[in-house]
């Protein structure tokens, strides 16, 4: 074999240097040290020499050694190019227990759109860039090392983001469909506010108030907005399937009798109560008012006095779902119905010619900015063709329908707000009938914690 022994090679012109033809092979013996003091491309990666220990974002193209003393994670990459490469190595081998995180920095990771862990003490990854739609994929790994879902990924209802989470809304029936779960339990917990439909006004004379549908919420221990006070439900923590959602439609607003009660909403184990019909009265037969999550208003009615408000928290849970509807009051000509229960307060009572206003409902930041729901509604107040003020009590905060001397008005949808009462209004021999208030449709919104990000 010839050998030819120099200190340098330069270029005679220009200044690039070719070693051999294609196909030709350069071997350097064992032993040897190949130096770079510039920028070598085609030669593989080259490893950063300071270990990592806390986050931060990877570099294309280079190896990074982990100290797992602590939970560290690696933000791979923006906008790789395609053949990009990174590599990944737990040198302290405590990755089972301190997880180093990938996150996807915008990229797919192995054709999804969530963050991985890596869990094996002492693994290796290598992860390449193989375009928009795969993204990350794993070519080489070392000592048994996988890397895992981070986090959970699901589909179904309205999907929004707010910073690291993701919500889904449902305004009607519908699936939730948990595509992958993440392999930390706590990240398979989701945040959930179920809100059942309210109950429909009553009507004829002096109507009381539907109460609202059932509001129960609880929020994950990864998450972070800011609950309503009635915040403690049971937990929910979800697996790869789909979980059918049940949202319960307002009571329907009927004539000359008690309001027509909401219906159930449902997620997974948790049953919100559909709201209590108001009270109604009909030829001198007063119709009792309906329990329910919230409860409904009580009738006014003469000469016996007024009816009492349902029973709010029905059937019971704690925390409680709602509260009682307010009663009705009934004096000579002057008759007062209850308002509806709403979640965080009692129905109004009514007071001679005046509806009671409807119990506030509860705000909530679940849906990443502070919304109320769940308002009782208004009940009604009698008049006659003398000059009596007569007021129709308030809809509750939170989408209660206002009473009314002659209708009342329905319960904002998706709220789960009561109806409002509604009046039958004497006008000499001949009566104008109103029908109650319709009661809000409910709602049912889960959330979690989808990716992390520096």
């Amino acid at each position: 074999m010839s050998e030819l022994k120099v200190n340098k090679i330069t270029p005679k012109t220009g200044t690039s240097i070719q070693l051999g033809e294609s196909g030709d092979t350069i071997t350097i013996p064992c032993g040897a040290t190949l130096t770079n003091n510039g920028t070598a491309t085609g030669f593989g990666l080259s490893f950063c020499t300071t270990v990592k220990t806390s986050p931060f974002t990877a570099t294309a193209n280079k190896g990074f050694l982990i100290n797992t003393g602590s939970a560290v994670t690696v933000t791979l990459p923006a906008s790789p190019a395609t053949g990009a490469e990174v590599i990944i190595v737990d040198q302290t081998g405590q990755a089972a227990t301190n997880n180093i995180t990938l996150g996807r920095n915008g990229s797919k990771i192995k054709g999804g759109c969530v963050d991985l862990l890596m869990t094996t003490n002492r693994g290796g990854l290598r992860l390449v860039y193989s375009g928009s739609s795969q993204g990350w994929i794993t070519a080489t790994a070392g000592n048994d090392a996988t890397a895992s879902p981070a986090f959970m990924s699901a589909s179904g209802g309205t999907e929004t983001i707010s910073g690291n989470y993701k919500i889904h809304t449902f305004t009607s029936d519908g699936t939730f469909t948990v595509n992958s779960s993440a392999v930390s339990s706590s990240n398979n917990e989701v945040s959930y506010l179920i809100i059942a439909g309210g109950g429909s006004g009553g009507s004829s004379v002096h109507g009381a108030g539907g109460g609202a549908g059932g509001f129960r919420e609880s929020k994950s221990g990864v998450d972070s907005y800011t609950a309503s006070p009635l915040e403690g439900s049971t937990n929910v923590t979800v697996s790869a399937q789909s979980y059918p959602i049940t949202v319960g439609a307002g009571g329907t607003g009927v004539l000359n009798q008690t309001g027509v009660s909401g219906s159930n909403s449902i997620f997974s184990s948790i049953t919100s109560a559909g709201g209590g019909g108001g009270g109604g009265y009909a030829q001198s037969s007063p119709y009792a008012s309906s329990a329910g999550g919230s409860g409904g208003g009580g009738v006014g009615n003469s000469p016996v006095g007024g009816g009492t408000g349902g029973a709010g928290n029905t059937p019971p849970v704690s925390p409680s779902q709602g509260n009682n509807g307010g009663n009705g009051s009934g004096s000579g000509l002057q008759y007062g119905a209850g308002g509806g229960g709403g979640a965080t307060a009692v129905g109004a009572n009514g007071t001679g010619p005046a509806g009671g206003a409807g119990g506030a409902g509860a705000s909530t930041e679940i849906s990443g900015s502070a919304v109320t729901r769940a308002g009782g509604g208004g009940g009604s107040a009698y008049r006659s063709s003398a000059p009596i003020p007569s007021a129709g009590g308030a809809g509750g905060s939170g989408g209660g329908g206002a009473g009314s001397p002659s209708q009342g008005t329905a319960g904002t949808a998706n709220t789960g707000g009561g109806g409002g009462g509604s009046e039958r209004v004497y006008d000499g021999p001949s009566a104008d009938n109103k029908v109650g208030g319709n009661g809000g449709s409910g709602v049912v919104i889960i959330r979690y914690k989808y990716q992390w990000q520096l």
